[in-house]
């Protein structure tokens, strides 16, 4: 018996070291964990251990098994900013075959973290958008591209809905716990000066911040009480809004009949946005490099993607066609998601990275700065100036490196 059972355990312990760990701080919530493993990872025929981590225990054992050259996790899933840190550890996973699955060319480059190699694979994202009523779609200017707007386009389609109703209908999320902060760092500075931290005070941001002012003009002066666009999409008070894609969806779910969503406006230096990208990499360490690359592939296929949307309300990085029966937000906000992802000229601006507990202060300028110049009136080139040297102050605190858009730095992002 005691042979038996032995060798029951034997092959068990075989069959569960063959399957591939996939060790994630994605998905982490006990239900996005299960469907993950039953409805994402259950048709990979090599078998997945899928096993979500706080970020914390996830970086020390993902470090531990890279110091000691081998270990058991297969592949690694987690944001852009955590898994820049291992560049070094990771394989290159060009040779991946993904089958003519056409991925954001913008999010690919991101993927080799500065490197020749493809260190990541993207793996799912959120983001931010524009949504605007229907009805608002007759004021836009001639000649103007939805899905190509400039800033210029958006304030001559405000300008053109607060002449042609009465009052001013583009509504922006400026309450006290709106994302303001993260439309001026991901959106607006990076499309008007290419740069979040390096050009903060640069001529090209003062352009940036003066189209902002006009646009201030035609924007409902409420929008300083906003946190959720939906809601004033939803009353009629915004007819064209901003916002995080999980601060629209109930305008969608609600009435999806009443409302289109598309791409944030390109400036001068691009169409600035920021993702919050996830990717999925393999570490130099992992026990079968070859099983570990079957399993990415599989995360890339469509069907899979879909799956993961399901899982965890993260939209594809794929052009994979969302089925009909998804909630009605997500089959609205994930093409215009991807179709800024995918843009030529996409200029992804990455969340914060490596500013620790400073990042409050860092988002702190961006809602000073902007305090200051639209509500405040005060002069561009001041307030930029003034802020400069807070923000210096702030990275040289924190030692943090440059991320994108801002070009790669030795040491702290330097603030022009």
């Amino acid at each position: 018996m005691l042979a038996c059972a032995t060798l029951a355990f034997a092959l068990s312990a075989g069959m569960a070291q063959a399957q591939t760990l996939f060790w994630s701080t994605q998905a982490a919530p006990v239900e996005e964990t299960q469907k993950m493993r039953e409805q994402v990872l259950a048709g990979f025929e090599g078998g997945v251990d899928y096993q979500a981590s706080e970020t914390g225990p996830f970086l020390t054992r993902l470090a531990a098994e890279i110091q000691a050259g081998s270990g058991q996790i297969g592949v690694v899933g987690s944001l852009h900013g955590d898994l820049s840190t291992y560049a070094d550890s990771f394989v290159d996973l060009s040779d991946v075959d993904l089958s003519g699955i056409a991925v954001s060319e913008a999010f690919m480059d991101l993927g080799k973290l500065g490197t020749d190699e493809q260190k990541y694979l993207p793996w799912m994202q959120a983001n931010y958008v524009m949504a605007a009523s229907r009805q608002a779609l007759e004021y836009l200017p001639e000649g103007a591209d939805l899905n190509a707007l400039t800033y210029d386009d958006l304030i001559a389609w405000s300008k053109a809905l607060a002449e042609g109703t009465g009052s001013p209908k583009f509504g922006f999320p400026a309450g006290p716990q709106g994302l303001k902060h993260r439309f001026f760092q991901g959106f607006l500075l990076p499309s008007y000066a290419g740069s979040t931290v390096t050009k903060f005070r640069s001529a090209e941001a003062v352009e940036g911040w003066n189209a902002f002012k006009e646009l201030w003009q035609y924007t409902n002066p409420a929008s300083t009480n906003y946190a959720f666009m939906q809601e004033p999409l939803l009353s009629g008070d915004v007819w064209v809004a901003f916002d995080h894609i999980a601060r629209l969806a109930d305008a969608f779910n609600q009435r999806p009949e009443d409302f289109v969503a598309f791409p944030a406006p390109a400036g001068p230096a691009g169409r600035g946005f920021m993702p919050v990208l996830a990717g999925i990499a393999v570490p130099a360490s992992a026990p079968d490099i070859d099983a570990s690359k079957a399993l990415v592939a599989y995360m890339m296929q469509p069907e899979t993607q879909v799956a993961t949307l399901r899982a965890t309300n993260f939209y594809p990085v794929t052009d994979a066609a969302l089925p009909a029966d998804l909630p009605e937000s997500a089959k609205a906000l994930g093409p215009a998601i991807n179709a800024m992802t995918t843009a030529d000229d996409a200029l992804p601006a990455l969340l914060p990275v490596g500013l620790g507990d400073l990042g409050g202060q860092f988002n702190q300028v961006y809602t000073d700065t902007f305090e200051r110049i639209v509500l405040g009136n005060q002069p561009v080139e001041d307030v930029l100036n003034q802020q400069a040297d807070t923000l210096r102050g702030l990275m040289n605190q924190a030692n943090a490196p440059c991320w994108l858009p801002d070009a790669p730095s030795e040491g702290a992002c330097p603030v022009d």
